[in-house]
């Protein structure tokens, strides 16, 4: 059995509820675990699995668009932490002496696979950006580059990369592999129905777009993202809860919401055609909008405005069509291909070793 360092992006819900079922897959099997995540991941992976909290990078957002100056202001203030996390995950790193590194777009992790030549999984979709052949419009074909170059500076020398994703193109090498998304047990178990109800994930600050909303006084928006507990007018505000939410998820009639991947996935999954506002300056976002529109599971809009939101709701009915067409995958796949992998480092570990 190997033992495992594992590293793993903490904006964000999607990278630790994707690691968490890979972590506890291969717990299952036998193999020892280490984990290492930051701000989200370590709280949402700290109670189920042995964690190191390091250090890592993160995106400040107002009105659904990265700031930059905040956000660089905002990392500048974490290197002195930085540096003393990456210390401390060195020591740590050495002390386990890992056979395989898998890392969930987590720079640091990476850096320390190369640094000792172990071999190094990444397991994420941001790979896509970096692996698929895909097209997209002229005007992202610049931001498309520096995305490519962002994933490569962060994770630069993968053995072997593992992508999710719920549009599959052509790839530029054999050593990457795609896969369906990683879907949550419980998504996975979710019955989903059909309420008069019109789910709205945002980052709260996104003003711009709720204020639209009151004036669709016929449809019922839940909001999640804002954590507050108030109805106003046609708007029902929720704070955050992980039952709450997937029984959101199961029951309304559309998505409103940011261009997050992992809530896109589930959408396709539960059949809930998507309303997309890509953040601003992320390009991974105005990708999945892309692709989702161009699937024709849903649309995409840059700005709130009243006339896309009443074109996505008139069009409702052929986006429901259309995902009947969406191949509902499980798990399986990628479980079984990380098994492959472990096991051909084993038999390269024993001949070396012989």
């Amino acid at each position: 059995m190997a033992r495992i360092f594992y590293g793993v992006a903490g904006e964000g819900s999607g990278h630790s509820s994707r690691a968490s079922f890979i972590a506890d897959h291969l717990q299952r099997q036998g193999h020892s675990v280490k984990l290492a995540s930051y701000d989200r991941g370590f709280r949402n992976l700290k109670d189920q699995f042995d964690v190191l909290e390091i250090a890592g990078l993160t995106i400040v957002s107002e009105d659904n668009q990265v700031a930059k100056l905040k956000t660089i202001s905002a990392n500048l203030a974490r290197i002195p932490a930085g540096t003393r996390a990456l210390k401390v995950l060195k020591e740590i790193f050495t002390q386990f002496q890992p056979d395989v590194v898998i890392t969930d777009f987590e720079p640091s992790t990476a850096f320390l696979a190369g640094h000792y030549g172990l071999p190094l999984i990444s397991l994420d979709n941001q790979h896509r950006m970096r692996y698929m052949q895909f097209e997209v419009p002229a005007h992202l074909k610049k931001d498309a580059l520096l995305a490519e170059t962002i994933v490569r500076a962060m994770v630069p020398t993968p053995w072997v990369s593992l992508i999710t994703t719920f549009h599959f193109h052509p790839l530029k090498n054999d050593r990457s592999f795609l896969f369906p998304p990683i879907l949550r047990e419980a998504v996975l178990n979710l019955q989903p129905q059909e309420t008069d109800t019109v789910l709205v994930y945002a980052t709260s600050g996104f003003d711009s777009l709720i204020e639209i909303f009151k004036t669709f006084t016929r449809e019922n928006f839940v909001v999640y993202g804002y954590e507050r507990d108030e109805q106003v007018n046609n708007l029902r505000f929720k704070p955050f809860s992980k039952e709450g939410f997937l029984k959101g998820l199961a029951d309304c009639k559309a998505i409103i919401a940011t261009a997050g991947f992992t809530l896109i996935s589930e959408a396709l999954h539960l059949g809930k055609p998507y309303l997309a506002f890509p953040m601003q300056g992320q390009f991974e976002q105005h990708l999945n909008a892309y692709m989702l529109e161009s699937q024709g599971y849903g649309a995409q809009c840059q700005i709130p405005d009243e006339k896309s939101i009443a074109a996505f709701f008139y069009n409702l009915p052929r986006y429901r069509q259309q995902l009947q067409n969406y191949s509902r995958a499980g798990n399986g796949a990628i479980t079984h291909k990380m098994d492959e992998l472990l096991a051909e480092n084993q038999r390269l570990l024993n001949m070396f070793q012989r």
